[in-house]
Protein backbone atom coordinates (compact mmCIF):
# COMPACT_ATOMS: atom_id res chain seq x y z
CA UNK A 1 0.00 0.00 0.00
CA UNK A 2 1.55 3.17 -1.09
CA UNK A 3 1.73 6.44 1.45
CA UNK A 4 -1.60 8.08 -0.57
CA UNK A 5 -3.24 5.19 -0.14
CA UNK A 6 -2.46 4.36 3.82
CA UNK A 7 -3.53 8.27 4.34
CA UNK A 8 -6.83 7.82 2.41
CA UNK A 9 -7.85 4.36 4.61
CA UNK A 10 -7.69 6.44 7.42
CA UNK A 11 -9.40 9.82 6.02
CA UNK A 12 -12.85 9.81 5.15
CA UNK A 13 -12.12 13.03 2.70
CA UNK A 14 -9.45 11.95 1.39
CA UNK A 15 -11.37 7.87 0.52
CA UNK A 16 -14.00 10.10 -0.79
CA UNK A 17 -11.88 12.06 -3.06
CA UNK A 18 -9.72 9.11 -4.27
CA UNK A 19 -13.10 7.27 -5.27
CA UNK A 20 -14.25 10.17 -6.99
CA UNK A 21 -10.80 10.77 -8.87
CA UNK A 22 -11.31 7.32 -9.89
CA UNK A 23 -14.57 7.33 -11.44
CA UNK A 24 -14.47 10.88 -13.19
CA UNK A 25 -10.92 10.39 -14.21
CA UNK A 26 -12.54 8.00 -17.45
CA UNK A 27 -14.56 10.48 -18.42
CA UNK A 28 -12.50 13.38 -18.69
CA UNK A 29 -9.47 10.97 -20.55
CA UNK A 30 -12.58 9.95 -22.82
CA UNK A 31 -13.19 13.80 -23.82
CA UNK A 32 -9.36 13.95 -24.59
CA UNK A 33 -8.15 15.91 -21.33
CA UNK A 34 -5.75 15.36 -18.55
CA UNK A 35 -7.04 15.46 -14.67
CA UNK A 36 -5.10 17.70 -13.44
CA UNK A 37 -6.61 17.56 -9.65
CA UNK A 38 -10.14 16.84 -8.37
CA UNK A 39 -10.60 18.99 -4.56
CA UNK A 40 -13.73 18.07 -2.25
CA UNK A 41 -14.01 20.26 0.23
CA UNK A 42 -16.98 21.19 2.19
CA UNK A 43 -19.26 24.06 2.24
CA UNK A 44 -22.35 24.20 4.67
CA UNK A 45 -24.77 21.34 4.05
CA UNK A 46 -23.61 20.79 0.71
CA UNK A 47 -19.72 19.84 -0.90
CA UNK A 48 -17.91 21.95 -3.51
CA UNK A 49 -15.91 19.48 -6.27
CA UNK A 50 -13.48 21.33 -8.06
CA UNK A 51 -12.31 19.56 -11.12
CA UNK A 52 -8.77 20.64 -12.97
CA UNK A 53 -8.50 19.62 -16.35
CA UNK A 54 -6.11 20.22 -18.78
CA UNK A 55 -5.11 19.56 -22.71
CA UNK A 56 -2.29 20.57 -25.47
CA UNK A 57 -4.53 22.21 -27.12
CA UNK A 58 -5.85 24.17 -24.44
CA UNK A 59 -9.37 24.37 -22.89
CA UNK A 60 -11.88 26.77 -24.29
CA UNK A 61 -15.70 28.33 -22.95
CA UNK A 62 -17.24 25.45 -24.53
CA UNK A 63 -15.05 22.50 -23.63
CA UNK A 64 -15.61 23.29 -19.61
CA UNK A 65 -19.10 23.47 -20.20
CA UNK A 66 -19.22 20.38 -22.14
CA UNK A 67 -16.85 18.37 -19.35
CA UNK A 68 -19.25 19.87 -16.91
CA UNK A 69 -22.17 18.19 -18.42
CA UNK A 70 -19.93 14.65 -18.52
CA UNK A 71 -18.60 14.89 -15.00
CA UNK A 72 -22.03 15.71 -13.66
CA UNK A 73 -23.50 12.56 -15.41
CA UNK A 74 -20.44 10.46 -13.07
CA UNK A 75 -21.32 12.27 -9.81
CA UNK A 76 -25.06 12.31 -10.45
CA UNK A 77 -25.06 8.25 -10.84
CA UNK A 78 -22.59 7.80 -7.70
CA UNK A 79 -24.20 5.80 -4.90
CA UNK A 80 -21.92 6.44 -2.17
CA UNK A 81 -22.20 10.13 -1.75
CA UNK A 82 -22.84 12.37 -4.53
CA UNK A 83 -25.48 10.70 -5.86
CA UNK A 84 -27.61 11.85 -2.99
CA UNK A 85 -25.91 14.40 -1.51
CA UNK A 86 -25.64 18.38 -2.81
CA UNK A 87 -23.46 19.52 -4.23
CA UNK A 88 -21.72 22.47 -6.97
CA UNK A 89 -18.96 21.08 -9.57
CA UNK A 90 -16.57 23.74 -10.58
CA UNK A 91 -14.80 22.44 -14.07
CA UNK A 92 -11.68 24.58 -14.41
CA UNK A 93 -8.88 24.88 -16.58
CA UNK A 94 -5.45 25.60 -14.42
CA UNK A 95 -4.51 29.48 -13.38
CA UNK A 96 -1.14 30.40 -13.71
CA UNK A 97 -0.74 29.92 -10.14
CA UNK A 98 -0.45 26.34 -11.28
CA UNK A 99 3.53 24.28 -10.42
CA UNK A 100 4.81 22.81 -13.38
CA UNK A 101 5.98 19.50 -11.77
CA UNK A 102 5.38 17.37 -15.13
CA UNK A 103 6.64 17.40 -18.62
CA UNK A 104 3.32 18.01 -19.84
CA UNK A 105 2.72 21.06 -17.45
CA UNK A 106 6.10 22.41 -18.96
CA UNK A 107 5.43 21.72 -22.62
CA UNK A 108 1.95 23.53 -22.54
CA UNK A 109 3.88 26.53 -21.48
CA UNK A 110 6.19 27.22 -23.75
CA UNK A 111 6.94 30.54 -24.30
CA UNK A 112 6.06 31.52 -21.05
CA UNK A 113 8.71 33.49 -18.50
CA UNK A 114 9.20 31.00 -15.62
CA UNK A 115 11.21 30.37 -12.07
CA UNK A 116 12.39 27.02 -11.51
CA UNK A 117 15.52 25.88 -9.21
CA UNK A 118 17.89 24.00 -11.60
CA UNK A 119 20.93 22.17 -10.98
CA UNK A 120 21.47 19.26 -9.19
CA UNK A 121 19.24 18.63 -5.88
CA UNK A 122 21.27 19.48 -3.29
CA UNK A 123 23.19 22.62 -4.76
CA UNK A 124 19.95 24.26 -6.96
CA UNK A 125 20.10 27.64 -8.11
CA UNK A 126 17.11 29.70 -8.76
CA UNK A 127 16.47 31.13 -12.14
CA UNK A 128 14.11 33.68 -14.50
CA UNK A 129 14.05 32.40 -17.74
CA UNK A 130 12.15 32.54 -20.74
CA UNK A 131 11.12 28.00 -21.88
CA UNK A 132 12.11 27.94 -25.39
CA UNK A 133 10.82 24.30 -25.79
CA UNK A 134 10.63 21.05 -24.44
CA UNK A 135 12.40 17.76 -25.48
CA UNK A 136 11.86 14.26 -24.05
CA UNK A 137 15.20 14.98 -21.79
CA UNK A 138 14.36 18.25 -20.50
CA UNK A 139 13.76 21.87 -21.11
CA UNK A 140 15.63 24.58 -23.31
CA UNK A 141 15.56 28.25 -21.40
CA UNK A 142 16.80 31.27 -22.27
CA UNK A 143 18.13 32.59 -18.51
CA UNK A 144 17.20 36.32 -18.11
CA UNK A 145 18.67 38.85 -15.49
CA UNK A 146 17.09 42.46 -14.49
CA UNK A 147 13.47 43.70 -14.62
CA UNK A 148 13.15 42.92 -10.69
CA UNK A 149 13.10 47.35 -10.09
CA UNK A 150 10.66 49.40 -11.75
CA UNK A 151 12.07 50.67 -14.94
CA UNK A 152 14.35 47.72 -15.27
CA UNK A 153 14.83 45.89 -18.46
CA UNK A 154 14.90 42.49 -18.30
CA UNK A 155 18.08 40.89 -20.66
CA UNK A 156 18.93 37.27 -21.86
CA UNK A 157 22.32 36.17 -20.68
CA UNK A 158 22.01 32.55 -22.43
CA UNK A 159 20.58 29.91 -23.41
CA UNK A 160 20.53 26.58 -20.76
CA UNK A 161 19.63 23.04 -21.16
CA UNK A 162 18.20 21.65 -17.74
CA UNK A 163 17.64 17.60 -17.51
CA UNK A 164 14.46 16.74 -15.84
CA UNK A 165 16.23 15.05 -12.90
CA UNK A 166 18.00 18.58 -12.56
CA UNK A 167 14.69 20.59 -13.20
CA UNK A 168 12.75 21.60 -10.03
CA UNK A 169 9.29 22.56 -9.35
CA UNK A 170 8.37 25.68 -12.07
CA UNK A 171 6.56 29.05 -11.83
CA UNK A 172 5.06 30.70 -14.53
CA UNK A 173 5.17 34.84 -14.17
CA UNK A 174 2.29 37.01 -14.93
CA UNK A 175 3.39 39.26 -17.84
CA UNK A 176 0.96 42.05 -19.08
CA UNK A 177 2.01 40.82 -22.43
CA UNK A 178 1.40 37.33 -22.48
CA UNK A 179 2.69 35.44 -25.48
CA UNK A 180 -0.45 34.29 -27.72
CA UNK A 181 -2.52 31.62 -26.81
CA UNK A 182 -2.33 31.90 -23.16
CA UNK A 183 -4.21 32.84 -20.00
CA UNK A 184 -3.23 33.95 -16.49
CA UNK A 185 -6.56 33.31 -15.52
CA UNK A 186 -8.36 30.24 -15.11
CA UNK A 187 -11.81 29.20 -17.18
CA UNK A 188 -14.34 27.97 -14.82
CA UNK A 189 -17.67 26.05 -15.51
CA UNK A 190 -19.98 25.81 -12.45
CA UNK A 191 -22.54 23.12 -12.31
CA UNK A 192 -24.85 25.20 -9.40
CA UNK A 193 -26.28 22.44 -7.64
CA UNK A 194 -26.39 18.24 -8.10
CA UNK A 195 -28.07 16.50 -9.04
CA UNK A 196 -28.47 17.17 -12.86
CA UNK A 197 -28.02 20.91 -13.76
CA UNK A 198 -29.18 21.33 -17.26
CA UNK A 199 -27.50 22.78 -20.32
CA UNK A 200 -28.79 26.14 -19.82
CA UNK A 201 -27.71 26.96 -15.90
CA UNK A 202 -24.19 25.67 -16.87
CA UNK A 203 -24.07 27.85 -20.27
CA UNK A 204 -24.69 30.88 -17.71
CA UNK A 205 -22.36 30.22 -15.24
CA UNK A 206 -19.78 29.69 -17.33
CA UNK A 207 -20.81 33.24 -19.03
CA UNK A 208 -21.04 34.50 -15.49
CA UNK A 209 -16.98 33.02 -14.63
CA UNK A 210 -15.50 34.11 -17.40
CA UNK A 211 -17.00 37.63 -16.99
CA UNK A 212 -15.64 37.42 -13.49
CA UNK A 213 -12.06 36.68 -14.74
CA UNK A 214 -11.57 38.98 -17.75
CA UNK A 215 -12.80 41.87 -14.78
CA UNK A 216 -9.66 40.56 -12.51
CA UNK A 217 -7.42 40.51 -15.98
CA UNK A 218 -8.21 44.01 -16.98
CA UNK A 219 -7.77 45.10 -13.40
CA UNK A 220 -4.97 43.53 -11.39
CA UNK A 221 -5.53 44.82 -7.94
CA UNK A 222 -9.07 43.16 -7.28
CA UNK A 223 -10.88 46.08 -7.24
CA UNK A 224 -13.32 45.25 -10.05
CA UNK A 225 -13.27 49.12 -10.73
CA UNK A 226 -14.96 49.95 -7.29
CA UNK A 227 -14.74 53.62 -5.98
Amino acid sequence: MSARDASAAHHPADRTTARLTASVEPAVTAAGYDLEELVVRAAGQRSVVRVVVDRDAGVSLNDVAELSRAVSEVLDADGDDMGRSPYVLEVTSPGVDRPLTLPRHWRRNAGRLVTVAVGPERDREQVTARLLRVTDEGVVLAVEKGGAKKGQVRRTVGERTVAWAELGEGRVQVEFTRPPGHRDAALVATVPEGEGADDDEIDDEVDDEVDDDLNDEHDPSGSGGAQ
